[in-house]
């Protein structure tokens, strides 16, 4: 490079944002190393030896690369931040029934908005991240995430919503390699977290309750029991309360019947969970909001492209059907299982993210 570049890397104490910084200073840039302090409950903390990213442990992991390698390492405190966009967006949604993606919240609003806002402040000209994924300039001008060239561990799903401006400025170097050269380049550098384990969980709730987890948050708002219903509206048990399902849930319901029964959908107003066979709980069309364009400038009826509806979904065919201000409706060729508000619709023009939303129904 003619003239040295300084990015900051977000450092999570983990094997792929360790190994992003190492390739970056390797490639010449100025590396600064920054591991973002978002969660700071003691209890969160001390399950970090499993993996956590965002407390005393990762804090130290991302320290000790960072002086093994020769950057500078800090850490910032985006606390209020992260209880504002995704604890509070998170909590919100449970309580209306819907089913959050809080990381895809963290990672628009978070690790790229106020990170990005942080390291521009104090003169960089890039953020990094450690994600399975590419941003690359299209023929149209526009920035695209594409996927990682392993589809065992691509991320663009919860990518989806990052912004034009935010991805001019953005560094993906681990997009290029798999899961396995990831380890053997950390192995090769000597970098401690070499063989630490992945983190899978959602990092504020590592118990898995998310039921106990709005009590705290909303103790003056906690889902009471109510009805199971079909959907002729037969009353067929008691719920525990709306927070503790998700549409396509069958496990945990309670129910004796004589077929298996699923969530086909929550009703905050009647305070029911209606409950439906397998079959329907199937569709072949949704409407998404919070449109965010990213490959596509816009959206147009009759466009196809491949759609997820959830971070697990190897995809699926569509086609656009009608296009509104901040409102898209798709349709299906083929019906698909457990379309489920609050969840994130990435559409997919071959390996590039055209774009997404939020699924409303």
């Amino acid at each position: 490079m003619s003239e040295v570049k300084t990015v900051v890397v977000g450092m999570s104490g983990g094997v792929d944002s360790s190994v992003a910084a190492y390739l970056l200073k390797k490639e010449g840039y100025r590396v600064i190393g920054v591991t973002m302090q978002i969660w700071q409950d003691s209890s969160v903390c001390s399950l970090e030896e499993h993996g956590g990213c965002c407390g005393l442990s990762a804090v130290e992991d991302a320290r000790r690369v960072a002086q093994l390698i020769g950057i500078p390492h800090y850490v910032m405190n985006f606390k209020a931040e992260f209880q504002d966009k995704v604890i509070d967006y998170f909590t919100e949604e449970y309580l209306r029934g819907r089913t959050p993606n809080p990381c895809i919240a963290c990672n628009r609003y978070v690790k790229w908005e106020s990170l990005l806002t942080r390291s521009l402040a104090i003169g960089a000209d890039y953020i990094a991240t450690g994600h399975y994924a590419r941003v690359e300039r299209l023929a149209n001008g526009r920035y695209a995430i594409r996927n990682s060239a392993t589809a065992a561990k691509d991320q663009t799903y919860a990518l989806f919503n990052l912004t034009q401006g935010q991805l001019a400025r953005t560094l993906m170097p681990v997009g290029d390699y798999d899961k396995p050269t990831i380890r053997r380049i950390a192995e090769e550098a000597g970098l401690p977290v070499a063989h630490k384990a992945d983190s899978e969980d959602i990092c504020f709730i590592p118990d898995h309750d998310y039921a106990a987890f709005l009590e705290k948050e909303a103790p003056d708002r906690i889902p009471v029991p109510g009805n199971f219903v079909l959907e002729d509206g037969r009353i067929v048990g008691k719920h525990r309360g709306i927070s503790h399902y998700t549409i396509g849930q069958r496990k945990g319901l309670g129910i004796a019947w004589d077929s298996p029964l699923f969530v086909k959908e929550i009703r905050v107003d009647s305070n029911e969970v209606v409950l439906a066979s397998k079959e329907g709980v199937f569709t072949d069309h949704l409407t998404f909001d919070h449109v965010n364009q990213m490959a596509k400038e816009c959206f147009r009826k009759g466009e196809e492209y491949i759609a997820k509806i959830r971070y697990s979904d190897p995809g699926c065919a569509c086609r656009i059907e009608a296009v509104e201000k901040d409102r898209i409706r798709l349709t299906f060729p083929k019906a698909v299982r457990a379309v489920t508000p609050g969840q994130a619709l990435v559409l997919y023009d071959g390996e590039y993210v055209a774009g997404g939303g939020t699924i409303l129904n």
